[in-house]
């Protein structure tokens, strides 16, 4: 009797072990779980919420590309998969795109290629913003000056093209960049500066042409007010010399 008791106690003991043991591994586990990055599933409904605009190529090169660049912020600041991307854009096609798509969709197909979010990026580029397009927008850029434009129209274009730039731009570059294509007068008061911060430099460009234009409208007023020197009455000038009848 009291060796079946003490192997019944023993049996006992180690059902408990095992018991503990399996705790400590779902502990561990959940422990682990907890530790990694949760990755939330994003389904077309959340993408649709963000009102994404549909596509139907019936638009400028520039405007191509900025659909495209619109689809992507909203991709990396979801951080949508890459399988998800080309689905969901595919989802936004519209018109003749959607045929443009299924035709070259074959044609991969038939190629042996693999069809993924870079390579229809790549293709949409090709089709609907050609590096002959993007050649002629960076061109412009380098050449552009501020001209007639004022400060304001001349930093958002300068903005604009400048996207287009392939080269990496610093920013002392670019404000050294900013400051040649202004107009002569604005570049003699910035230029000294010596401004090497992009919004600093615009916000003292739109400063200058601001007091420019106050001292100019002032000297204008004062001139008005004040009227040319030294003119003369108009009844001094209907005045005739006279002369004496002859007897």
């Amino acid at each position: 009797m009291e060796s079946a008791r003490l192997a019944a106690e023993a049996t006992q003991q180690r059902h408990l072990e095992a018991l503990h043991q399996i705790g400590e591994n779902r502990s561990a586990a959940g422990s682990s779980r907890a530790s990694l990055p949760r990755v939330q599933e994003w389904s077309l409904e959340d993408f649709l919420q963000h009102h994404p605009s549909r596509f139907d190529g019936k638009v400028s090169p520039d405007g191509a590309d900025q659909w495209m660049r619109d689809m992507e912020r909203i991709y990396d600041a979801k951080r949508c998969p890459a399988e998800n991307r080309l689905a969901y854009t595919e989802y936004l096609l519209a018109g003749e795109v959607v045929h443009w798509w299924s035709i070259m969709k074959m044609m991969l197909e038939d190629s042996h290629e693999t069809i993924t979010w870079e390579l229809f990026k790549k293709k949409f580029y090709a089709e609907f913003f050609p590096d002959s397009v993007r050649y002629v927008k960076e061109v412009e850029f380098l050449q552009l000056m501020q001209g007639d434009m004022s400060v304001s129209e001349y930093t958002e274009k300068f903005k604009h093209l400048g996207r287009f730039h392939t080269l990496k731009m610093a920013e002392d570059w670019q404000c050294r960049k900013f400051e040649n294509g202004l107009r002569g007068d604005l570049k003699l008061m910035v230029a000294p500066l010596s401004i090497k911060e992009f919004p600093t430099l615009v916000e003292k460009a739109r400063v200058m042409e601001k007091l420019k234009a106050e001292v100019e409208a002032q000297q204008r007023s004062q001139l008005k007010v004040g009227g040319p020197s030294g003119s003369t009455s108009k009844h001094d000038d209907k005045r005739k010399p006279y002369f004496r009848p002859q007897p």
